[in-house]
């Protein structure tokens, strides 16, 4: 829901300012993914055309989604970052067509680079998903800034390809809790006043410790920001079962109401169509926003 009064007095941390009108959080929101990749775990080289692009485009909006998550490099384990210019040369045209043909969706672009930032916020997106939270880039901070772009700050320990070799923790809760702390201070140094927390699940660490994370999720509400949660179809849910990424589709939307019962407030989804029917049954169940 977008609301235009500036003055809107509603909870600053159900809130997110894009470029002077509210994305009110009242109740939990859906992020699509659009992978325009060639390598992604799960639909890579599905949407990696521009006319598959924006067909998959019209989908997610058709089917619901509050956000559109715009991504041009595969981040699963293993994987390596593509080359900014690349990057830039994928996002820009699939961001500044779905800006011209569906002008009040709210973009995301899911990039590591500061150049990359100020690229796509030309061309019309919105909101900055940045897996690295501004370690991969010295100037991812100062361009969100420049750009006054809300930002969604993720915690990992190590680029893709090395992240899975780094999953060792003095304690897990509160490695991550400082890390969230730093880089939140850091941020609002330098002017970044909307701020949304993702824990970067699948992203150096073990399923034992994803599933604690997803038990103490309610405990980062400290931080009095919203919460992203993205385990679509991850190794968290499929490896523990001896399945594929293809066949966790139910399983996603049962994992994603434990996500709901601990305090996210915004779900990165595959699966639009059956995440808001969820969503609608969800919040029949739990009218009120105090999750």
């Amino acid at each position: 829901m977008i609301s235009s009064d500036k003055n809107n007095n509603f909870l600053q941390n159900k809130t997110v300012n894009i470029g002077g009108n509210l994305l009110l959080i009242e109740k939990p929101l859906i992020m699509g993914i659009l992978n325009i990749t060639e390598d992604s775990f799960f639909d890579g080289g599905k949407y990696n055309t521009f006319d598959s692009a924006m067909q998959r485009a019209e989908q997610i909006i058709n089917e619901g989604a509050d956000i559109i998550d715009i991504g041009a490099c595969s981040t699963r384990p293993g994987a390596k970052l593509i080359d900014k210019k690349e990057e830039i040369s994928k996002l820009v045209p699939v961001v500044k067509a779905i800006r011209k043909q569906y002008p009040a969706a709210v973009i995301s672009v899911d990039t590591v680079w500061g150049d990359a930032v100020r690229a796509v916020k030309d061309a019309g997106a919105d909101i900055v998903n940045d897996i690295s939270g501004g370690q991969f880039d010295t100037t991812m901070f100062d361009a969100v800034a420049d750009t006054r772009m809300p930002y969604i700050l993720m915690h990992t320990n190590a680029t893709p390809d090395r992240m899975q070799q780094q999953i060792q923790y003095s304690d897990l809760f509160m490695d991550i809790c400082k890390y969230f702390s730093e880089r939140i201070n850091l941020l609002k140094s330098k002017g970044v006043k909307d701020i949304i927390l993702d824990l970067g699940f699948g992203f150096g660490k073990t399923i034992e410790q994803n599933y604690e994370l997803l038990r103490r999720q309610k405990e980062f509400q400290v931080f009095n920001l919203p919460i992203l949660t993205g385990i679509s179809h991850k190794s968290m849910i499929y490896k523990p079962l001896n399945l594929t990424p293809k066949d966790i589709t139910a399983h996603t939307a049962f994992v994603h109401a434990l996500a709901l019962e601990n305090g996210a407030d915004i779900l990165r989804v595959h699966d639009v169509k059956l995440t808001k029917q969820c969503l609608d049954i969800y919040n029949l169940y739990k009218p009120n926003t105090d999750k």
